[in-house]
């Protein structure tokens, strides 16, 4: 059976393996072949491999000694995996128990099954869950060589957006002040912290911050990471001494035109935050905009607010990037702009 799987030379294999494991990317159920010198791995989900891999679609024989949820079910469940955690999305209670039980009593290193029962939702982001098996839903989740522990029952996180972030955080360049203003448990404040940057990520979710900085010394960068508890748009503008307190009484410095790099990824609404995004920017300055749009002009709107916003400030905008991250619904995508503000000289 062909399946897409990353060929790469030999000799650069075993690394490449690596990279591949820590993103979840490799189809365990699946062998890795040797042909003619090139190693061939298979992966689970081709559209999270990271660019810059050779995608192959290679007939990949099934491991004999691994028993998987399709063997045990007669058909292929479709879910996600977060950490240890096996994440559904069904209607039907009954078919999502038998899923369940068969992911459990598979090969598959998990032991915790939730079912999605509600959308995302509120401020925060977050959704309720279902515990189908297992006993909670806190986990370890490994992306990209960094480990980020967070519990889905308290924060939003999605293990498809893994490509997009490592896509942003590989600009990051050493000595960047980079501005994550919705920044979650930090997928992109810790990667761009290791890279070498100064990372500050600010989050209206207080369990999201309190596991951002969990997960910065978990990741040995803790002192290029800077945790913000509140509404980007209160704890980091309007301070005329220079220091604000966010809503849970710490102070912190004020950023104004602080930023060369700014991640925005709350698509429904950044718009909302581009006057607070402006003022953060300095001289030059990078953003990251995230929108959901209708696949006849996914752009324009993003990009006719953005330019509305930086020239009130004396902005010249450059759209380096229309970049479409993964269809949401019917005919509504998922894109972001990576955007260069720069004041005339």
């Amino acid at each position: 059976m062909e399946v897409p799987c990353v060929r790469v030379p030999r000799a650069e294999g075993e690394a490449t393996r690596r990279e591949l494991a820590e993103a979840d990317l490799i189809a365990d159920d699946r062998e890795i072949t040797v042909e003619n010198g090139w190693l061939y791995i298979p992966v689970v989900d081709p559209d999270r491999v990271a660019p810059g891999y050779d995608l192959v679609d290679r007939d990949a024989p099934e491991r004999e000694t691994q028993t998987t949820p399709a063997d045990l079910l007669g058909f292929d469940p479709s879910y996600e995996r977060l950490g240890d955690v096996v994440l559904l999305d069904e209607d039907d209670p009954e078919r999502a128990d038998r899923i369940a039980r068969a992911i459990v009593e598979s090969d598959l290193p998990v032991e915790t099954v939730l079912n999605k029962a509600s959308k995302v939702k509120g401020e925060t982001r977050v959704r309720d869950w279902e515990l189908l098996a297992g006993e909670g839903t806190e986990t370890v989740h490994r992306e990209y060589g960094f480990e980020y522990a967070l519990d889905l029952a308290d924060v939003y996180f999605s293990p498809r957006l893994a490509t997009e972030r490592h896509r942003v955080t590989e600009q990051v360049g050493e000595g960047e002040r980079v501005f994550d203003m919705f920044a979650g448990v930090g997928p992109f404040a810790i990667p761009a912290a290791a890279r070498g940057a100064e990372a500050v990520g600010a989050d209206v979710n207080e369990r999201a911050i309190e596991y951002l900085r969990e997960n910065a010394e978990r990741n040995g960068v803790t002192d290029r990471v800077t945790a913000i508890h509140g509404d980007v748009r209160e704890v980091v503008t309007g301070a005329s001494d220079g220091r604000r307190s966010s809503d849970d009484g710490e102070v912190t410095t004020d950023y104004e035109g602080w930023a060369d790099r700014i991640v925005m990824n709350l698509p429904h609404s950044a718009d909302e935050f581009l006057a607070t995004a402006v003022s953060l920017a300095g001289e030059e300055c990078v953003f990251h905009y995230y929108d959901i749009q209708h696949e006849d002009d996914p752009f324009g709107p993003g990009e006719r607010a953005i330019r509305g916003a930086a020239s009130e400030a004396g902005y010249e905008v450059e759209v380096e990037t229309r970049h479409v991250v993964r269809s949401y619904a019917p005919h509504e995508l998922n894109v972001c702009l990576d955007v260069r503000l720069t004041r005339p000289a």
